[in-house]
């Protein structure tokens, strides 16, 4: 008797660095664009802006296809409580950057992985602690006319010359800074009935 077939899988996402990332395990997926509104509500903490964004965008992809299951992320820089998004532009970029010069930035990235067949929906998080060296205005702008992160949280693109920025990165899920923390991944998709390492 043959196995049951792999339900689809859907990246709800249309960051490059997260399809790179989920190519890593070798998986046939399709890349869907989630149309989720990313504006964080009022008084919500870094933290929690990432789970439900991560969620949401899983949500939005699987209400079309209910047998799919789908991957949702979210990365929220998180500057002693104040949420750090995507700069979007240089000016922005360097704000961000001279304030998180020195000290101790906690990136939370969160996964989601969503099946409306099942009723599966779970998401995990997955905190980075990056510490920033004292850069001066002169490396900050050498970085970003080099990388130009601006579609970065944080404008930190560590997976590139943004390594350079830090002193140090306390984690335990090595590719969650760059956007989607694939220890993690796995994990919710073998407990969404979605076999990583099927034969």
């Amino acid at each position: 008797m043959n196995p049951a077939p792999q339900k689809k899988l859907i990246l709800a996402s249309t960051s490059r660095y997260r399809r790179e990332l989920l190519q890593r395990l070798h998986l046939p997926f399709e890349v869907m664009s989630p149309a989720v509104d990313e504006t964080p509500l009022l008084g919500e903490a870094p933290a929690q802006i990432a789970c439900r964004l991560a969620l949401a965008k899983a949500h939005a992809v699987a209400a079309s296809h209910p047998q799919a299951v789908v991957i949702g992320s979210d990365q929220v820089a998180d500057l002693q409580g104040i949420a750090l998004g995507k700069p979007l532009n240089h000016p922005r970029a360097v704000a961000q950057l001279q304030t998180m010069r020195g000290k101790t930035v906690v990136f939370q990235t969160a996964v989601a992985v969503v099946c409306h067949a099942s009723g599966y929906a779970q998401c995990e998080l997955a905190a980075v602690q990056a510490r920033f060296r004292a850069l001066s205005d002169a490396e900050i702008e050498a970085y970003l006319h080099a990388e130009q992160p601006y579609d970065c949280a944080g404008s930190a693109k560590s997976e590139g010359l943004g390594i350079a920025l830090l002193e140090r990165i306390d984690n335990d899920d090595p590719t969650a800074l760059v956007g989607l923390p694939l220890i993690r991944t796995c994990r919710l998709l073998r407990a969404a009935g979605f076999e990583v390492l099927a034969s």
